[in-house]
């Protein structure tokens, strides 16, 4: 177990920390409960801690395993060289390889896409079930406004941004709250304490040199596509989210046609961190639009086989 930093609410994130040691450093994850895996992968700038409520809810009758990616949360900041998409992916697939674990439900938010999609799309994968929050696996296609975010990130002006100021976890965090009322100074602080220094910013910037940057990777794994529509899937979108908009549903629908969607009417980019709110019955066929979603409902549901892929 390694020992908690003095700023670590552990009212709020109340579970045992393990390390995997890895070539570039230290990876932190949390492994609790036990029965059928559930395998939580975050995005920028966040880490497990966004997780806490899946984790909590879930743990009681499964295995709920959530990583802190090198130059997040509680694990190593290394060098920029090592915070690369491929290799948070290889971090990754080598502690899933680590654990033995199968029967996966994978939970994808943000850069998490990317990041673990790939162990969906192996030959012998190891993924049961797939539910995707706000994320992407394709390139950016040229868009304009991804481009426009790209030349200010490579900018002078971009990192002192991300690098001195902390602007991922300071002021495009709180902006992509649907409910900014629930990001508290509390809640926010343990997602800027991880960030306190130059060199631990060195991550979210990394990310955000990779959002263009790394599109020949992304395009490797949208040739890679068809391979999800054999996996049962549920997509839960925050339809507040300013930065990925509902028409990457339109994406998503091309790569898995058989998903479940379910759109958040309430919930900004941060879907995890969305009020409770239990499920409503659904018919099928249909596209449910809830006021609010509980995401710990939804993957309870869909890793016990409840939510199946004909909804």
């Amino acid at each position: 177990m390694s020992p908690s930093p003095s700023w670590l609410d552990t009212t709020s994130y109340p579970f045992r920390t393990r390390t995997f040691m890895t070539s570039e450093g230290a990876l932190s994850y949390v492994d609790e409960g036990e029965g059928p895996v559930v395998l939580l992968v975050h995005g920028t700038p966040t880490w497990s801690f966004e997780y806490r409520h899946v984790i909590r809810d879930l743990s009681r009758d499964h295995r709920c395993i959530a990583i802190d990616h090198l130059g997040f949360g509680l694990s190593a900041k290394p060098p920029m060289s090592a915070l690369q998409l491929e290799g948070h992916a290889r971090r990754l697939r080598a502690l899933v390889e680590q654990l033995d674990l199968r029967g996966i439900t994978l939970v994808v938010h943000d850069f998490g896409g990317p990041i673990a999609l790939p162990l969906a799309l192996e030959e012998d994968p190891r993924i049961r079930g797939l539910v995707v929050l706000n994320s992407w696996m394709w390139p950016s296609d040229a868009d304009p406004a991804i481009a426009r975010i790209d030349r200010l990130v490579r900018s002078g002006l971009g990192r002192i941004l991300y690098r001195v100021f902390g602007f991922s976890a300071r002021v495009l965090l709180p902006s992509a709250f649907g409910d900014r009322r629930r990001l508290t100074k509390a809640i926010h602080g343990q997602y800027l304490a991880p960030l306190s220094s130059r060199r631990a910013r060195d991550g979210t910037y990394a990310m955000a040199l990779a959002l263009k940057g790394e599109d020949p990777y992304y395009a490797s794994l949208w040739d890679r596509r068809r391979r999800l529509e054999e996996v049962r899937a549920v997509i839960v979108w925050g339809m507040k989210d300013p930065f990925i908009p509902p028409a990457y549903l339109d994406r998503w629908g091309q790569a898995m046609p058989q998903a479940r969607v379910v759109h958040a009417m309430e919930a900004g980019h941060f879907v995890a961190e969305a009020p409770a709110a239990q499920l409503p019955s659904v018919n099928a066929g249909e596209t449910t639009t809830l006021a609010w979603v509980h995401p710990p409902a939804a993957l309870a549901a869909h890793a016990r086989g409840e939510f199946p892929m004909e909804f």
